[in-house]
């Protein structure tokens, strides 16, 4: 009876995970990715613009995940993948400018399972050849990478999905035997709602001038990195764009 509760407690963790595949280009590597999330008890898959599916060679080499493909979220922006999740998590292999907290999958996964108790979690992973664009990262509060050969660290995508699940189940029976601590893990918001404050404090930097007297775009990635490190609260949200409707209602 204990054994069956752990599982069952394993799998509504698991359940909070979302796998973001964003213009995948060969319908195989959709479904080899479906049948390494299954093994590993993830379910949820959203692909962003795939360029082959569903597809025969999709369904042929999920080798039996074909549940999770029947039932994949197809959508035509990475903003429509994640508009729901609390964390986005990108993988990348190299380390960007200007870039978020970049740790191994390890480290991170330990931290997405404490998370994953009250918060929905998107793993996002790029395009086969060139993967995630400088724009799609900055759509993610966190980067992570698979500690790799420094002279060969190409992975093929389903590989990389298959370790990184992987790493989430081993994190997950971690948590399991350290207990693990829900206190302090607080009503965070989900990027839809992190992004309208994004918006709105740009609009609100637009009305002052203050973007047309430096680079506008540079200074708006870092600060959404500034805010991404510290991931706001719904309470605290509110709080900072009651401040930028202020300061919008005193210039007009």
């Amino acid at each position: 009876m204990l054994q069956r509760k752990v599982m069952h407690n394993k799998s509504n963790i698991l359940k909070q995970f979302n796998v973001v595949l964003c213009r995948t280009s060969h319908g195989g590597n959709i479904g080899s990715s479906a049948r390494a999330m299954k093994t590993m008890g993830l379910t949820n898959l959203y692909l962003v613009k795939p360029k082959h599916f569903p597809s025969d060679e999709s369904y042929a080499l999920a080798a039996g995940a074909d549940d999770i493909l029947d039932k994949a979220i197809i959508v035509d922006s990475l903003e429509d993948a994640i508009k729901d999740s609390h964390i986005a998590i990108g993988f990348t292999a190299r380390k960007r400018e200007l870039s978020q907290p970049h740790k191994n999958i390890r480290e991170s996964a330990q931290n997405l399972i404490v998370s994953a108790e009250n918060q929905r979690i998107s793993l996002v992973f790029g395009n086969e050849t060139n993967g995630l664009s400088n724009d799609e990262i900055k759509h993610c509060q966190l980067l992570s990478f698979i500690d790799a050969n420094n002279d060969y660290s190409s992975l093929n995508l389903a590989q990389a999905v298959q370790i990184c699940c992987h790493e989430l189940r081993v994190a997950l029976d971690l948590a399991k035997d350290n207990a693990i601590n829900r206190e302090g893990l607080g009503s965070f918001v989900t990027y839809n709602e992190l992004n309208g404050f994004f918006i709105h404090l740009e609009d609100m930097l637009n009305d002052i001038g203050f973007l047309k007297k430096i680079q506008g775009e540079r200074l708006m990635q870092r600060l959404r990195l500034l805010f991404n490190r510290t991931q706001l609260d719904k309470d605290e949200i509110n709080i900072m764009r009651g401040i930028f409707t202020e300061i919008q209602k005193k210039i007009k």
